[in-house]
């Protein structure tokens, strides 16, 4: 174990985290109208006494965005993970499916499925991970057969009041960024180099969302508005309709 230089992490997010706030700008960028159209509950928005083409949109665009911005900086959050790790006990990203890291602490080789949160996977999402630690196991095994191999599910924030789940140990917020660097204030740190240049960033993206909002506010309008009001007709046929061969 080598003690963990902050000074690394801390450059590691400042270089990396435009990554992320590129990604989601890009994310809309792409992004089609009828996309998003397709995708979201159309009777929802209805119950909810959505009246307006903008309100509409807006909603749908912040449940994109949602989902999306999850997803990446889950992504980022397990590359912070890996180089740490990487610093400290040489740990290294796995070639198993379904496990992003690997190394050895206090003798023990450690596989570990990195998620954002506590609560990320169903029933049979939880089975294939379990699975896949399984797999990995046996894979390992086969070159030493005495190995001791512990599974960890490592989730970066949140709390989990029962850490032993049989086949591996789930580990979340402090524990688990303690747990890959040895640093207990490590969960801590981190959080002042995220906000590098956020501000400047976070005006770029105001104003592509902006753009965005007027482009798919207009388009909306001239598909799905009659008379100046929703047509929940139309947009319950496009949404859930059969399609016309």
């Amino acid at each position: 174990m080598k003690p963990l230089n902050l000074n690394d992490a801390v450059e590691f997010v400042e270089q990396n985290i435009g990554d992320f706030h590129k990604r989601r700008a890009d994310s809309l960028r792409k992004l089609k109208l009828s996309q998003v159209l397709e995708r979201k509950n159309p009777y929802l928005f209805r119950a909810k006494n959505i009246t307006t083409a903008q309100d509409l949109v807006k909603l749908l665009l912040e449940a994109h965005l949602s989902s999306q911005e999850e997803s990446v900086f889950g992504e980022f959050l397990e590359t912070l993970a890996i180089f740490v790790c990487k610093k400290v006990f040489d740990g290294k990203k796995s070639s198993a499916e379904g496990i992003d890291l690997e190394f050895e602490r206090d003798k023990i080789l450690y596989i570990v499925s990195i998620k954002s949160g506590p609560n990320w996977g169903n029933s049979s999402q939880l089975k294939k991970m379990v699975d896949n630690f399984k797999k990995a196991q046996r894979i390992l095994r086969t070159s030493n057969s005495k190995v001791n191999i512990q599974a960890v599910n490592g989730c970066c924030y949140g709390r989990e009041n029962q850490s032993n789940k049989n086949d591996y140990q789930k580990l979340c917020g402090q524990e688990f960024w303690e747990f890959i660097s040895g640093n207990e204030r490590l969960y801590i740190d981190i959080i002042e180099p995220l906000g590098y240049r956020a501000k400047e960033r976070n005006q770029e993206f105001s104003e592509e969302y902006g753009r965005i909002l007027n482009l798919f506010t207009n388009e909306f309008f001239q598909g799905f508005c009659t008379n100046g009001n929703i047509d929940w007709e139309k947009l319950i046929e496009f949404n859930s309709g059969k399609k016309k061969k």
